[in-house]
């Protein structure tokens, strides 16, 4: 049995794309970069093979928005969607909120939380990590 593609889209609806899961893993990321990136306190982010992931319409706009890390942005609407780290090759952090099923992916733990806004209250019982995991 195959799993199915998710579908997602950016704000606008200019880029959609399509992603075969399941996750490899799923976070609330607190970074600094992520808060900068996307405007908000936290970002969840789903991790899958990226040789499952393409774009179905649209054209990003590829940000390297730090040494080894490139953002996919739609230049349209300014969403940021996808996070690519050269240490983790081969892997493509997809931002939660755009996928058409944002509960299809679980965020199992919050990183990079030394970063975290002192007024953000974090309210679950999920592992927290002031850095990355591993």
């Amino acid at each position: 049995m195959s799993t199915p593609a998710l579908g997602g889209r950016c704000f606008c609806g200019n880029i959609h794309f399509e992603v075969v899961g399941p996750e490899k893993f799923a976070c609330f990321c607190y970074c600094g970069s992520c808060q900068r990136a996307a405007g908000a306190p936290v970002v969840a982010w789903a991790t899958y093979a990226r040789d499952t992931f393409a774009v179905t319409q649209g054209e990003f706009h590829w940000h390297n928005s730090s040494p080894g890390v490139t953002r996919g942005i739609c230049s349209n609407c300014g969403s940021s969607v996808t996070y690519e780290n050269v240490k983790r090759p081969g892997e493509i952090d997809i931002a939660v909120n755009c996928l058409d099923d944002p509960c299809a992916p679980m965020p199992r733990a919050h990183i990079w939380t030394e970063d975290k806004q002192p007024w953000f209250q974090i309210g679950d019982d999920l592992p927290v990590h002031e850095k990355n995991i591993g």
